[in-house]
């Protein structure tokens, strides 16, 4: 199975699946030096892991990170990092009645046409469980990150119908983190709150919108043709399984005039921004200095605790419920991951440039 890297010089490699006796990862490409514990990661994988409440899965799992190699006494070697998380709360049985039946809206059939075999345990290598490793790699490329001053945060901005409106005071993750939703204006997120719980008493799911922003980042961070900064952060995000990736003004530009979206290059203290950000502080791919403003789609999950119609492998009509412990949303677990997986891009870049300029 090729695809299992991301990155080109900071580089992670993931493995393993959702119901297998561990997943972990590789990080390679990291610079020695930087100052991590397992602490540090450990409380990044504490706001991605189930069961933290309960409008999330309840699945128990602690996600434990083992680091096997690249760092000693607190700092990374510059030798590959190799972690593991043991698996340790699977339920397998819950999974039965999907053998040779394909979920709608899940990657059963796909992956049945692709490889001809699946596990059909909680979906296998498909599972969103293999993002935990990804928030391990976007914690240790944080660490970089940190040394720069760049700073990524994410959080809930919409679920289902529900919106937030623009918050006119900076979003810390310590607002973000405030409620269980993690959205950080607290009267909206006491009404998405209340719609999850809705939503899960049906036996139903429902999606929504994680935006972020990285703050401090550099200009001149991206490659002009096949690694835009803006392509690579797609990628990305695109990757998580998600339905859409926009930055900037998005799609809600294609509705403005050029006269009207043009961001203004002013200079001030020896430093040039712009006096407005349509551009989502990218320019020609290139980071140009100002806030990298993103937005990222998630649909409604595939698993829902009531009947559905779909077929088996022997193309028979049959239906299928789900079983065991499923997220209602993924919002609220999907922004350290968001996060994690813009850091890595940004990390990557930062070292990208270190090889261009002396």
């Amino acid at each position: 199975m090729a695809g299992n890297s991301f990155g080109q010089v900071f580089r992670l490699t993931t493995f393993g699946e959702s119901h297998g006796l561990a997943i972990g990862g590789v990080v390679d490409g990291c610079p020695p030096g930087l100052t991590i514990t397992v602490g540090d990661i450990q409380a990044e994988l504490d706001r991605r892991r189930p069961g933290q409440s309960h409008i999330t899965t309840q699945r128990k799992e602690p996600d434990t990170v083992e680091i096997l190699s690249g760092v000693y006494d607190g700092l990374t070697t510059g030798a590959p990092i190799g972690f593991v998380i043991r698996n340790s709360n699977q339920r397998s049985g819950d999974y039965d009645h999907l053998k040779g039946v394909y979920r709608p809206s899940h990657a059963d059939y796909t992956y049945d046409e692709k490889y001809g075999h699946r596990d059909h345990r909680g979906g296998g290598r498909s599972s969103a469980r293999e993002t935990a490793s990804r928030v391990v790699g976007g914690c240790i490329a944080g660490k970089l990150l940190e040394m720069h001053g760049v700073e990524v945060t994410a959080w809930v901005s919409s679920v289902g119908e529900l919106e937030m409106g623009k918050m006119e005071i900076p979003i810390t993750r310590e607002k973000v983190d405030a409620n269980i939703v993690r959205c950080p204006d607290s009267a909206m997120a006491e009404k998405m709150i209340a719609l999850i719980e809705q939503v899960r008493k049906k036996g139903d799911t429902v999606g929504g919108v994680v935006s972020a922003s990285i703050t401090g980042c550099p200009p001149g961070l991206g490659e002009p043709a096949f690694h835009k900064l803006h392509a690579d952060l797609g990628q990305a995000m695109l990757s998580i399984a998600v339905k859409g990736f926009e930055y900037g003004s998005g799609f809600a530009g294609t509705q403005m005039f050029g006269s009207d979206h043009n961001d203004i290059f002013e200079a001030k203290d020896g430093k040039v921004s712009t006096r407005t950000n349509h551009s989502g502080g990218i320019q020609g791919g290139i980071s140009n200095g100002m806030n990298i403003d993103f937005r990222v789609a998630f649909k409604p999950v595939a698993t829902l605790m009531r009947p559905q119609d779909t077929v088996n492998k022997q193309m028979e009509a049959v239906q299928v419920e789900g079983r065991g412990r499923h997220d209602p949303c993924v919002l609220p677990r999907a922004v350290p991951i968001v996060e994690a997986m813009a850091r890595l891009v940004v990390a990557d870049h930062l070292l990208l440039q270190q090889t261009l300029r002396i």
